[in-house]
């Protein structure tokens, strides 16, 4: 019997099996999926019976348009290999398709999900476009129809407009990294809004736009990006990202371009709106300085001055015609007094003539003088005339007639 070695047994099982199954189409389930740093993957696929280890070398990897996911069912493109050192058959994949699906149809759909939890599609981060740009960038291909339509639709409504395009591969190989080349130096150069647009296509030929790395310099732009790609129905994740999706390019510059048409209207109306506002404003002033300056008139130092001149005018026309008024009534009223006046001052003259005649008389018949009558002389005590029944006993008085004067004091007092 011949021997065979381990090695040489694994060596004809390898034979064997790879000349076999040369190609194999097989669907399962994928599990145990390791991305590697060497580029390579290793999984394990199955189904409710048993599995098979798979590998994907880095070659084909590359080539992927989706990532491989656990419990994804997947058909793979491949061959049944043998790995010598440890006796294991695999699977060595050429190509992974999703089960009943297309694997850029996948692609999309994980992306997608993918950039909506990094916050790429969330509003808030949305830049305001401006609405009057003065200057923009295209992004396109020189030689497509979608640039002579934007061209065409700018010059119409637009003139003032400065254009700067930027010539691109829109698919195929490399178109990705070259979008995102012109996206990175035309953020740089200080345009109002850069517009990133194709015709429309397949699915295979609007792919660039559906690049996780175009996706990335679109959010990390200062500039406000338009995403103008394909038709109205096409949605790629560029319109996502970008801060306004356009149907089409067309669509995109009549979006971002105000009609010139309109702003001569527009201008029209906001100098018809100006001039009423202005004549409303003045109208207003004119009528507030109206107002101030008869407030000013009514309270100026003048205007008071003329107001207390009245005011003593009336006061003084008031004051005479009260005295005028009083005095009328004093003369009314010194009428009857004057008479009275008149009556009682004859009365108390007449009164006090008939005293002083009295008086007169009485002095003349009481002077010492006029008294001739021998053995009579006038007593007077202390200058005062008097009696002699008004003396007492031991007071002192004087007796005087009209030669002579003499001082005597009372001895005794005998009444008859």
């Amino acid at each position: 019997m011949h021997t065979l070695s381990v090695s040489s047994l694994n060596e004809q099982i390898k034979t064997l099996i790879e000349s076999s199954f040369v190609r194999v189409f097989v669907e399962g389930e994928l599990s145990r999926i390791t991305h590697h740093s060497s580029g390579h993957i290793y999984f394990t696929l199955k189904d409710k019976d048993s599995s098979i280890k798979g590998v994907m070398f880095k070659g084909n990897a590359s080539k992927l348009k989706f990532r491989l996911e656990e419990g994804l069912k997947v058909v793979v493109d491949g061959a049944v290999s043998v790995y010598t050192p440890r006796g294991e058959y695999q699977l060595n994949c050429f190509m992974i398709e999703p089960s009943g699906q297309g694997a850029l149809a996948l692609a999309y759909e994980q992306l997608k999900q993918k950039l909506f939890n990094k916050g790429y599609f969330d509003p808030s981060r949305k830049k305001q476009l401006s609405k009057f740009p003065s200057r923009i960038a295209l992004i396109t291909s020189a030689t497509g129809a979608a640039l002579q339509d934007m061209l065409r639709v700018a010059n119409q409504r637009y003139k003032v407009l400065e254009i700067d395009i930027y010539d691109v591969l829109v698919q195929g190989n490399n178109s990705a990294q070259n979008i995102v080349d012109a996206l990175h130096v035309s953020d740089l150069r200080g345009y109002d809004i850069i517009v990133l647009s194709r015709g429309g296509g397949s699915i295979e030929d609007l792919w660039s736009f559906n690049e996780e790395i175009v996706a990335d310099a679109i959010f990390e732009a200062k500039t406000p990006i338009v995403s103008a790609v394909g038709h109205e129905i096409d949605y790629l994740i560029s319109d996502f990202v970008a801060d306004l999706r356009a149907p089409t390019p067309s669509a995109a510059m009549e979006m971002i371009l105000p009609d010139t048409n309109e702003l001569y209207q527009t201008l029209d109306a906001i100098a018809q709106n100006y001039h009423n506002v202005m004549n409303s404003k003045i109208f207003n002033a004119s009528q507030a300085l109206l107002h101030i300056k008869k407030l000013y008139e009514q309270n100026s130092i003048e205007q008071q001055i003329k107001q207390k001149k009245a005011e003593i005018s009336q006061l003084k026309e008031r004051f005479t015609q009260s005295i005028s008024f009083k005095l009328q009534n004093f003369h009314k009223e010194l009428e009857p007094l004057h008479g009275r006046l008149s009556h009682q001052m004859q009365s108390n003259l007449s009164q006090k003539q008939s005293r002083l005649s009295a008086l007169r008389e009485n002095l003349v018949s009481n002077n010492p003088k006029n008294r001739v009558v021998s053995g009579f002389a006038q007593i007077s005590k202390e200058g005062k005339v008097i009696s002699l029944e008004a003396l007492h006993v031991n007071d002192s008085f004087e007796l005087m007639n009209e030669k002579m004067k003499v001082t005597s004091k009372v001895l005794s007092i005998k009444v008859y």
